[in-house]
């Protein structure tokens, strides 16, 4: 993780490698106003128009004068429309600029920690699975950035930020990990090490055995062609003690999903060790949570198994029993995650009883037809929870759009021989027919028969893993959701 410091005046700061200088559009003064005069190469440079400011532009000009060697030149674009994510994108545009000219040090004339964000989102690089012949050949990482002009406390709001980008970071490794490496066994040890580094986390696991016992009967069918064993992994943050709010946090973690018999084909199939970004972004959520000590009360559950394809592979056609009693036709083998959550879901509102509960999920293609990557997928019963959450995503950068959750939905699951069908056996409103099947599995708040209790359920298979990484996303997997999450729970709940 790089090393940000705040330096209140800019002739104090520290020699680096390179000063950025960010100018709005056709302004002649770095903004905000550099406390010193101008280095005559970088005047020289915007006399000639060679600089213009328009966002995304960028100038690197050397010098004599200067503490710093190098000085590039930022363009943020119109003042009145650069808001926070042009600045995140800003931010990781000088990451990638350092990247290239491998410089592990710069200073910039800005405190604005969107930028401070876009920076250290946009350094992230993942390259443990490179040999180590061409690691060496990778460049030097930026390691240190200093923010001049520094409002006081504005160092607090960076050490905050570092914790955010580092858990994003840790999502990052595991979604983009081998499907080989990353598997249940993997995800029980990461959550175990992670109680053991915070101890304010408790960690639970429920395996094959104990998952039998609780009749965990959907998860069990997924999991039955694979070699890995299934787990429920449970990982409970309780920072307000007094209080018995609780917010139960669910994530889908299909380690591989190849489709089972319902087999996926070429260019569906190969991205799909990304199917348990759900899972990777609960213990993000956690690792945050227990690190900044938020006044909240937490239980993160990660539904883990493989979809694999085998003799003994649940079968199309065939119905399986829920941990809640409800029996499911499997239209579909590949609409998977939804059985896995409906049993997890079902088993935290059982043993938790929580105020409100959000489920993470890569779950349907249809809403990355419906949104491409740009937004994340939306459904919820509750209106108040739903605005919340947007209001979240606007802040953060996470965005959301809420999609419809009809009644008339259910009626595509109907079946014949079960009480409910896993999928509606056509493409038409694949998401929001998803989304219906996990509504199903959410039951009253405790003491108010009659009462739903309040759930949001994101579809995050267009935001979790993208084909064109881009902007402060420098890989394909980006940790979608934890920005969103922190800032809900710390601004939401109170």
């Amino acid at each position: 993780m790089i090393e940000l410091t705040a330096v209140s005046s800019a002739k104090s700061r520290p020699a680096t490698e390179v000063l950025v200088l960010p100018f709005y559009k056709g302004e002649k003064k770095a903004e905000p106003a550099f406390s010193h005069s101008l280095d005559e190469n970088v005047k020289h440079a915007l006399a000639l128009g060679d600089f213009l400011g328009k966002e995304g532009e960028l100038l690197l000009v050397y010098s004599r004068s200067a503490k710093e060697k190098r000085i590039v030149l930022l363009g943020l674009g119109e003042k009145k429309s650069c808001k926070a994510e042009s600045l995140r994108k800003a931010g990781a545009l000088v990451a990638k600029f350092c990247r290239q000219k491998k410089l592990g040090s710069a200073a910039v004339a800005f405190s604005e920690l969107s930028f401070a964000e876009g920076l250290l989102l946009g350094a992230y690089t993942f390259d443990s699975l490179k040999a180590e012949s061409l690691k060496e050949e990778m460049p030097v990482r930026l390691k240190e950035v200093s923010f001049l002009d520094a409002a006081k406390g504005f160092d607090r709001h960076l050490e905050k930020l570092s914790v955010i980008v580092d858990a994003i970071n840790f999502t990052r490794d595991l979604v983009n990990g081998n499907a080989d490496d990353v598997n249940a066994e993997t995800l029980i040890e990461t959550a175990r090490d992670l109680s053991k580094q915070l101890p304010a986390l408790k960690t639970t696991v429920l395996t094959r055995k104990q998952l039998e016992v609780e009749k965990m009967g959907l998860m069990l069918a997924v999991n039955r062609a694979a070699i890995c064993e299934p787990a429920l992994i449970l990982v409970e943050y309780r920072g307000d003690h007094k209080a018995k709010d609780c917010t139960a946090i669910i994530g889908k973690g299909v380690t591989f999903d190849t489709g089972g018999l319902n087999l996926k084909p070429t260019g569906s199939i190969e991205t799909m060790k990304c199917d348990m970004a759900g899972a990777a972004t609960v213990l993000g959520i956690m690792k945050v949570a227990a690190k900044l000590k938020l006044k909240v009360n937490l239980v993160g559950a990660l539904a883990v198994v493989e979809n694999a394809i085998g003799s003994a592979s649940f079968k199309p056609g065939d119905v399986y029993k829920s941990r809640s009693g409800k029996t499911v036709e499997i239209s579909n083998t590949d609409a998977e995650g939804r059985l896995i959550l409906a049993d997890a879901m079902t088993y935290v509102q059982d043993v938790f009883a929580p105020t409100r509960l959000i489920d993470l999920a890569t779950l349907t293609g249809g809403i990355v037809v419906a949104l491409g990557d740009e937004f994340t997928g939306l459904f919820s019963n509750d209106d108040a929870l739903a605005h919340a959450l947007i209001h979240s995503g606007e802040i953060t950068g996470d965005l959301l759009w809420r999609m419809p959750l009809a009644k008339a939905y259910r009626d595509y699951l109907k079946s014949r021989i079960a009480d409910i069908k896993n999928a509606a056996g056509k493409r038409a409103a694949s998401p929001c027919t998803a989304a219906a099947f996990l509504q199903a599995f959410i039951g009253d708040r405790k003491g108010k028969k009659g009462e739903p209790l309040p759930w949001a359920h994101l579809d995050i298979a267009g935001t979790a893993y993208l084909d064109d990484p881009r902007g402060y996303h420098t890989s394909s997997a980006t940790g979608v959701g934890i920005r969103l999450l922190i800032d809900f729970l710390e601004t939401s709940l109170h």
